[in-house]
Order: C-alpha cells, then sequence, then structure tokens
C-alpha cells in the first residue's frame, strides 16, 4: 500500500445541516469558513463563479465505519451489491466526499453557499471554482438503480 498522506483542512463548514442524512440536502444555506492561516487574497476573484467544488471529510464517521466489500446501496436488497468505489458515502477508505454548492457569496473569509450536503463542523480538505470545462466529458451514464435510490437527494431539507 502507499505512504499515508497528511492533508490539513482549509476551511470549515458552519451552520447548515446539523446530522447527517441520505436524502433532503437542497435548500439549507451555511458558510465554509476559510482558516485564519490563509490570507483572505486566497479567495480573491472567487465570487465571480456561481458553483464551488469542495472536498470534505466525514468526520462523524469512525474508520471502524470503512467497508471494503460489495454490499447493496443503503443495504437495500432491490439494488445489485456494489463494491467500495461504487458507493458515495462514509464508507470509503479515506472517507472524503466531492460537493458542488452554488455559490451565494463571499464576505470576508466567509462563502456563503447553499445545496452543500455536509453537516456543521465538517472539515473542508479543499476548494475551487467549478469550471464547467473541467466536468464529465461526453455523455454520462449510470446503472437505473441510483435514479431509483436518488429521486429525494436534493429535495429540500425543509421537507424532511
Amino acid at each position: 500500500m502507499p505512504h499515508p498522506l497528511t492533508v490539513t483542512p482549509v476551511a470549515t463548514v458552519v451552520g447548515g445541516h446539523q446530522e447527517p442524512s441520505d436524502d433532503y440536502q437542497g435548500g439549507a444555506e451555511s458558510v465554509i469558513r476559510l482558516h485564519d492561516g490563509y490570507p483572505l487574497e486566497t479567495l480573491q476573484g472567487l465570487g465571480e463563479f456561481s458553483h464551488l467544488t469542495v472536498v470534505w471529510h466525514f468526520h462523524r464517521a469512525s474508520p471502524d465505519d470503512v467497508a471494503l466489500h460489495a454490499r447493496s446501496p443503503r443495504g437495500n436488497a432491490r439494488w445489485p451489491a456494489t463494491g467500495t468505489f461504487v458507493h458515495r458515502n462514509h464508507r470509503r477508505p479515506n472517507q472524503l466526499a466531492t460537493s458542488y454548492p452554488r455559490l451565494l457569496r463571499v464576505e470576508g473569509r466567509d462563502l456563503h453557499v447553499t445545496d452543500l450536503d455536509a453537516v456543521d463542523g465538517t472539515p473542508v480538505i479543499d476548494l475551487a471554482p467549478y469550471f464547467p470545462q473541467m466536468g464529465p466529458r461526453g455523455p454520462v451514464s449510470v446503472p437505473p438503480w441510483v435514479a431509483e435510490m436518488l429521486p429525494d437527494y436534493w429535495r429540500d431539507a425543509d421537507q424532511r
């Protein structure tokens, strides 16, 4: 196995979702607060973008939650057992996630966002503006069970 990496969070999520949830991630506003060790000029120009790419850590998960085997998504036997790297949850080896929240505004070191599926207190490992030109090329395909599993993912949180 490769040697471990050491990463230091650049920011922390403040507000927004208070508890992890599989669905109803939409509409909640939160702040990604850049840590004091980074100069404000590191955010210069970011406010011109509509969306961010945010890499964050499932900080409430335990390393004991990692599942290195095939299993049905969300424990639903109707969906096929799939390997660890097919799932997009905290049971992955490094317990990292990538999200694409909408940037509402930048105020000092606070990035006000909506549609961030991380919870209050989440360490942000990295952030960048979203460039559509760097998104997927060509047609995007997923198996049918993905749409069946996620119809409520971006439903507004206040509809829980």
